[in-house]
C-alpha cells in the first residue's frame, strides 16, 4: 500500500504478490481461451451468424428517392442473403421503386414502416416467371407476371410494418380498346405478390395497395399463412384480394379486404383452409369456390359489408368435388346474393368464331362425374341484403348491375345429376330489400344450368331458393323485408328431406304464399311463425309432393294456411299447427 505522496517502483515478483491467489488462477485459466479466439480464422467467425444476418438495401445501391429503378439493388440484396443461407433484407425508410424481383428461401422481405417498395409504371421492367406454367391446368391460365414472385421456394416471409404499392393504376387503360399507361395489359399485368408451388410461407403485418392484377396470388402451397394485412386492390379490373388455387394448410386472419373482384378466391383443390377475424368488402364474391376438391374449409368471425356480387359463391361443375365446409359467426351488412350454391353444367356461351376442329370433335361434349356438394353449414349469419346496390366510391370506373344481382335471395341451385346434400342454415338473420313483382313471383322454370347466381335471373323468392337438392336444414330462420314484396319467401323445388324449425317470416297479404313447394317430399316444418298478415301461408304444387307436415306454431295471420295447385294433392300435407 502507497502511504501519502510516497512514490514506490515494484518489481514483477511484487506486483504479482499483491494479487490474491484465486484472482489469479482465474486470469490465467482464461488465458488458454483468449489466445485460442484471437487465432481463430475470419472465414470461421463469419460463418458463425450465418442465416441471422440483415441485408440494407442501401448498402447494394438501392436511392429510394422515388424515381430511381432499384430493381437491381434490391435483387442483389436477396441474392446475396440466400447465399449466406438466409436472413432479413431489410427495405429502410424510402420509396423504393422497382420491376420484377424474385424472393428465395429462408429470405425475409422486412419492409420498415415508412419503406415503400412501388412497382414501376414502365411495363418493360417486368418479366414473366417461365417456371409458372400456363397450359395444362386452365387454374393457372390468368397469367405469370409478379411484382413479386417466388418458385419452389421455402421458409418465406413478407412483413411490415411497411407497404408494397403496385402502382396499378398505370395498369388501367384510359378507355376500352387502348393500351395502358404502362404497356401491359390483359395475362401480363404483374400480380403484387405471387407464389408458386412455395412452402411455409408467411406474409403478415403489411399494406398492400393497387395491384395490376391480384394482390397476393398462391398456387400449389402448403403452410401458408396471411395475417394483418391491409388490402386495398381497386384500380382495375380482376383485382382480387387472396387468390388461392390447389393449396393446403392456409390460414388469413386478421386482414381487411378492399377489393374490386373475388375477395378470397379458392380454385381448384384447395384444402385445411381457415379464415377468421376479417373484414371484407368488394364488387363481385368474397369467398369464391370454383372447380376441383375443395374440403375441410372453416371461416368465421368475419364482417362482410359493401359486397355487390355474392358473399359466399361455391360453383362445383362436374367432374368437382366440395364438402365439409363451415361458414360461421358473420354479418353481412349491404350486400347482395347472400350464399349461393350451385352445382352442375354451366350455360355454354354461344361462339362467333369458327372452330378449328371437325365438327364431330368440336360438339362433343367431355364426359365427366357429376358434381358434388355435401355437408356445408351456415350459422349465426345476420345482416341486410339490398336491391339496390351502388358503386363503390373508390373505384376508378363505374359498375353496372343487371336484374338478378338486385332480386336475389339464398341459393341453392343443382342441375343435372349433381349430387347436393346435407346443407345446413342455423340461426340466420336476414332483412332483404324487397321489391319482387308478382311476375318475380311466378317464374317456375328456372334456366336449366349453373354457373353465377344472377344468371339465372330474378329470383322467385326473395329469401330462399333451393332445387334438386336433399338433406336441408333450417334451424332459427328469421326472414323480414324492408319493402313490401309479392315474391314467397321460401321455395322448395324437387327437393326431398327437409326439416324446417323457428321459422319466423314476414309475409304480404297480396302475394301468392309465404312458401312454396314444387314436387317436394319428406318435409317437416315445426314453430314456423307469420310476423305480418298473409293470403296464403303454404301453396303445394305438383303431384310428386308428399310426406310434408306442419307442426305446431303460429299460423294465424294467414288468411288460409295451405293451397294446392298443378296436381297437388291435398293429401301430401297433414297440418298439426
Amino acid at each position: 500500500m502507497l502511504e501519502g505522496n510516497e512514490t514506490r517502483i515494484l518489481s514483477r515478483r511484487q506486483c504479482v504478490g499483491l494479487i490474491s491467489v484465486p484472482l489469479a488462477a482465474a486470469v490465467l485459466s482464461s488465458m488458454p481461451a483468449a489466445v485460442a479466439a484471437a487465432a481463430e480464422p475470419e472465414a470461421q467467425r463469419q460463418a458463425n451468424d450465418l442465416g441471422t444476418r440483415t441485408y440494407n438495401i442501401r448498402d447494394f445501391g438501392a436511392k429510394g428517392d422515388g424515381t430511381t429503378l432499384d430493381t437491381q439493388a434490391v435483387q442483389a440484396a436477396i441474392d446475396a442473403c440466400t447465399k449466406d443461407q438466409g436472413g432479413i433484407v431489410l427495405v429502410p425508410a424510402g420509396v423504393f421503386v422497382i420491376g420484377t424481383i424474385e424472393l428465395k428461401s429462408n429470405v425475409t422481405l422486412r419492409i420498415a414502416s415508412q419503406g415503400k417498395l412501388l412497382g414501376s409504371g414502365d411495363g418493360k421492367q417486368y418479366h414473366a416467371a417461365d417456371e409458372i406454367p400456363l397450359s395444362g391446368d386452365s387454374t393457372l391460365g390468368d397469367g405469370n407476371w409478379g411484382l413479386i414472385y417466388a418458385v419452389n421456394s421455402t421458409n418465406i416471409t413478407i412483413e411490415g410494418p411497411g407497404t408494397i404499392d403496385g402502382n396499378g393504376k398505370q395498369f388501367f387503360p384510359p378507355q376500352r380498346g387502348a393500351l395502358p399507361p404502362a404497356g401491359l395489359h390483359g395475362n401480363q399485368r404483374p400480380y403484387l405478390l405471387l407464389f408458386y408451388r412455395c412452402k411455409n410461407l408467411v406474409i403478415r403485418n403489411i399494406d398492400l395497395f393497387e395491384s395490376g392484377y391480384h394482390a397476393v396470388r398462391v398456387i400449389q402451397t402448403q403452410y401458408a399463412h396471411m395475417d394483418a394485412l391491409h388490402i386495398h386492390n381497386r384500380v382495375t379490373h380482376n383485382n382480387d384480394g387472396f387468390h388461392f388455387i390447389s393449396c393446403q394448410y392456409v390460414t388469413v386472419s386478421n386482414c381487411n379486404v378492399e377489393s374490386q373482384d373475388d375477395a378470397c378466391a379458392l380454385f381448384g383443390s384447395c384444402k385445411f383452409i381457415t379464415v377468421t377475424n376479417c373484414t371484407f368488402s368488394t364488387r363481385w364474391s368474397v369467398f369464391r369456390f370454383g372447380g376441383g376438391v375443395a374440403e375441410n374449409v372453416a371461416v368465421s368471425n368475419c364482417v362482410i359489408h359493401q359486397v355487390y356480387g355474392c358473399p359466399i359463391k361455391i360453383h362445383c361443375p362436374p367432374g368437382s368435388r366440395m364438402e365439409n365446409m363451415s361458414f360461421s359467426n358473420l354479418i353481412m351488412s349491404d350486400v347482395t346474393g347472400p350464399i349461393d350454391i350451385s352445382v352442375g353444367p354451366t350455360q355454354r356461351r354461344a361462339s362467333t368464331r369458327p372452330s378449328s376442329r371437325p365438327a364431330a370433335e368440336s360438339d362433343e361434349p367431355v364426359k365427366r362425374e357429376p358434381g358434388v356438394v355435401r355437408n356445408i353449414a351456415f350459422s349465426n349469419i345476420h345482416g341486410t341484403v339490398t336491391t339496390d346496390p351502388q358503386p363503390l366510391a373508390d373505384v376508378l370506373f363505374n359498375s353496372t348491375y343487371n336484374s338478378g344481382e338486385k332480386h336475389s335471395c339464398i341459393t341453392i341451385n343443382s342441375v343435372g345429376d349433381s349430387v347436393v346434400e346435407n346443407i345446413s342454415f342455423n340461426d340466420i338473420h336476414l332483412t332483404f330489400g324487397g321489391g319482387g313483382t308478382a311476375e318475380d313471383a311466378a317464374r317456375r322454370d328456372l334456366p336449366p344450368y349453373s354457373g353465377e347466381y344472377f344468371m339465372l335471373g330474378p329470383m322467385p323468392a326473395y329469401g330462399f331458393y333451393a332445387r334438386n337438392t336433399r338433406g336441408i336444414t333450417l334451424q332459427n330462420i328469421r326472414f323480414q323485408v324492408a319493402s313490401p314484396d309479392l315474391r314467397p319467401a321460401l321455395i322448395l323445388d324437387h327437393v326431398e328431406d327437409v326439416a324446417v324449425n323457428g321459422f319466423s317470416v314476414q309475409g304480404n297479404a297480396d302475394a301468392e304464399s309465404v312458401v312454396r313447394m314444387i314436387d317436394t317430399k319428406q318435409t317437416l316444418l315445426t314453430a314456423a311463425r307469420l310476423l305480418t298478415p298473409a293470403s296464403v301461408f303454404l301453396r303445394v304444387e305438383g303431384g310428386e309432393s308428399s310426406g310434408i307436415v306442419i307442426d305446431g306454431g303460429d299460423l294465424t295471420k294467414a288468411a288460409k294456411p295451405l293451397d294446392f295447385a298443378g296436381g297437388a294433392d291435398s293429401n301430401a300435407v297433414k297440418l298439426r299447427a
